[in-house]
């Protein structure tokens, strides 16, 4: 993989900060021209460093001011048990992330909804129907304090 000089770094941190940012914008704030500029952020692209844009909206305007936290230990641990949770966790709606853990559990799901209702129907309903869960703990954010897309580059 190719060395990111200074500039690359300075667009990544610009565009991760806001990515409506204009080419022509970013150029200003550097000192440079747009033409440059825009070569750059097609390389970043290319080479796969900007992976795509995105909107962040507001979970409460978007009614889903409940963020879960759940904890997901299988009972077996073969590739297979573990590729049919992967699979069958993709198609979730209500999951927003899924990291495959090492330590005492197997999963962190982080899922947003709409009230504890909604998610006891979705445990219930859906996520409780998925074969090999052997341990399941879920856990409320009570106050968000930081949250960031961006990696520190």
């Amino acid at each position: 993989m190719e060395r990111l000089d200074a500039t690359d770094l300075d667009i990544l941190r610009i565009l991760q900060q806001n990515s409506k940012k204009t080419t022509k914008d970013i150029a200003e704030t550097l000192n440079l021209t747009p033409s440059p500029v825009y070569e750059r952020i097609r390389r970043l692209e290319k080479k796969g460093y900007i992976k795509k844009y995105v909107a962040l909206l507001d979970k409460k305007l978007v009614k889903k001011p409940i963020t879960a936290v759940c904890m997901v230990s299988l009972r077996y641990h073969n590739e297979g048990f573990i590729e049919k949770f992967e699979k069958q966790i993709r198609t979730l709606s209500e999951v927003q992330e899924c990291y495959h853990m090492a330590g005492k559990v197997d999963f962190f799901l982080k899922i947003n909804v709409e009230s504890l209702d909604a998610y006891h129907q979705f445990v219930r309903l859906k996520l409780s129907k998925i074969e090999n869960i052997g341990v399941l703990e879920s856990y409320f954010v009570l106050k968000e304090i930081l949250h960031t897309t961006a990696y520190n580059i």
